[in-house]
């Protein structure tokens, strides 16, 4: 029998909110521009939550754009939260260069960054 799959919700618990926060991360934590966006983070100890902070300017788009922006960085994040190796806050900052571009070449640019900042999980490749 299998175990069951995990829950791949993005609550509000899992929200970075308060001005403070993001703050915090980027004076404290680490940053990372990797293709149309820039990641900032800051880990955080065992038995923390994981939470996500997204940032997208007027540079961006118009509202539609920056909102379609957001939308694409949130899911990305939701599809591969429990492949981080530890619990971070996370800030994702879309650039200009975002508007546009399919879900594939965010989802790209996103792991790749996380992967530059070391923080995804080592996945260990299965010979046949």
């Amino acid at each position: 029998m299998t175990p069951p799959a995990q829950r791949r919700g993005f609550g509000r618990d899992q929200r970075i909110k308060h001005g403070r926060d993001f703050s915090r991360v980027r004076e404290q934590g680490g940053r990372l521009a990797c293709g149309c966006l820039v990641a900032n983070w800051l880990r955080l100890p065992l038995g923390s939550p994981t939470r996500l902070g997204v940032v997208a300017g007027a540079k961006v788009g118009g509202s539609v754009v920056r909102s379609r922006v957001k939308r694409l960085l949130r899911e990305s994040f939701r599809l591969h939260q429990f492949d981080l190796n530890g619990p971070v806050d996370l800030v994702l900052v879309a650039r200009p260069s975002i508007a546009g571009k399919p879900y594939s070449v965010v989802e790209r640019d996103f792991l790749s960054a996380l992967r530059r900042a070391g923080l995804l999980q080592q996945v260990q490749q299965v010979q046949l």
